[in-house]
């Protein structure tokens, strides 16, 4: 099964993106459950935000999964929704 992952960072934290951003793709790049990810961006370009479409069995998988991300860990985000996601294009 298809999971969203929605994540915001905390205002004025790209520098604490930056510092760990090395290790979260290699978090990312680590597991074949990611099927895509990036960055959402502000309205000057800068990263302020992730998406990522996990494939997990059970939702409890992918939350297991994101509560192991570096920047979760480093305190980036101000919110994560991880949502049941269905495919129907791409």
């Amino acid at each position: 099964m298809r999971f969203a992952l929605i994540a915001k960072d905390k205002p004025g934290s790209l520098e604490v993106r930056k510092a760990n951003r090395e290790a979260h793709v290699a978090f990312l790049k680590a597991t074949d459950a990611v099927e895509m990810a990036g960055p959402f961006l502000d309205d000057e370009g800068n990263m302020c935000g992730s998406l990522i479409v996990l494939n997990f069995e059970t939702k409890a998988e992918a939350e297991a999964w994101a509560a192991e991300d570096p920047y979760k860990n480093a305190g980036l985000f101000e919110s994560v929704e991880i949502i049941a996601w269905n495919k129907v294009i791409g």
